[in-house]
């Protein structure tokens, strides 16, 4: 997709917002490319909310000996003092043709009054980052794979987010570095696990999965394996806990849902409602009570070093796998 050209930046305001961090940033950097594309002798400047006032601000803007095109970024804006306000939007209202200003919010009520009269104004364009839902994800990883010329299916999608965890940069990164390793092939869920799933919570959801369908010897094995490669036990006792949950959610959810909305609803990515719906018919409102105070109790031993925790979580998967089959 492509990127907004000089005339959507320069002479513009760009408000960022929202508290996604990553995706601010991104915003930032994508306003800055622009103005360089355009003029490669173009000069960047950044400041913060709290330090700008009316005189900073048409120094910050005013042509320099070497270019007269800007680049301006004001992180903060929250903390705009109430005496630089008026000025701001004067300024915002009649910006200057050969500089684009960029204006970062963080999130929160503090300085939404500011927002409110800048939204009002022509030259303001924003650009909101919400924070993502947990069933989310996967379609963030689908759209940074899809940015880089490349395709993923959700089930892959989700197992990345599973892997990696949702730090959105982490993300972007295993996205690049997925698309730039296997340039024109989709990226199925074997080749993410034969990246990623050496990582200590992939590990951790294979054992739990395992035994919430009641493969008793393939969780063990599962087990041994995670905790031979340096898995923290608590991740373990933690993803049994999630996938206890996520039953108890889905078997609770109104019949005729759809599985967007189901995935929502008991937290987890897309994909995975087929895996929570496959397991809940083996699985009894009473097997699941169990389920959740056996897990409870094996994280509490641990925890509480009482216990070998090999021992512990191999009790809990016994535990699992023969609630399951009864």
């Amino acid at each position: 997709m492509a990127g907004p050209s000089p005339a959507d930046v320069l002479g513009r305001v760009t408000l960022v917002t929202g508290k996604e961090e990553f995706l601010n940033e991104r915003t930032v950097g994508v306003v800055r490319d622009t103005v360089r594309r355009h003029d490669p002798e173009a000069e960047l400047s950044e400041t913060r909310g709290a330090d700008l006032s009316l005189a900073s601000l048409g120094e910050l803007a005013a042509p320099s000996l070497f270019s007269s095109t800007r680049c301006v970024v004001v992180r903060g804006l929250e903390d705009l003092p109430d005496e630089s306000v008026e000025g701001l939007l004067g300024y915002a209202a009649a910006p200057v043709e050969d500089v684009a200003l960029v204006l970062v919010h963080g999130g929160g009520q503090k300085g939404s009054g500011v927002l409110t009269k800048l939204r009002k104004l022509g030259p303001v364009t924003e650009s909101k980052s919400g924070e993502l839902k947990a069933s989310e994800y996967p379609s963030f990883v689908a759209a940074e794979v899809r940015s880089h010329g490349g395709t993923i299916d959700q089930e892959a999608a989700g197992i990345l987010v599973q892997a990696v965890g949702q730090d959105l940069r982490s993300l972007a990164a295993a996205a690049d570095q997925l698309t730039s390793d296997f340039p024109g092939e989709p990226l199925s869920a074997e080749r993410v696990k034969q990246y990623f799933g050496g990582r200590a919570e992939a590990k951790s959801f294979s054992v739990a999965d395992a035994a919430f369908n009641g493969r008793r010897q393939a969780a063990l094995e599962e087990l041994r394996w995670a905790l031979d490669t340096g898995t923290p036990p608590v991740l373990v006792t933690s993803a049994f806990a999630g996938s206890a949950r996520g039953l108890a959610r889905f078997k609770g959810a109104p019949r005729g849902m759809r599985d967007a909305d189901l995935a929502r609803d008991i937290g987890v990515p897309p994909w995975k409602v087929r895996t929570v719906r496959d397991q809940s018919r083996s699985w009894s409102d009473r097997g699941i009570a169990h389920a959740i105070q056996a897990v409870a109790r094996a994280d509490a031993d641990i925890k509480g070093a009482a216990h070998d925790a090999s021992y512990t979580l191999e009790r809990l998967v016994l535990t699992i796998t023969a609630l399951r089959s009864q």
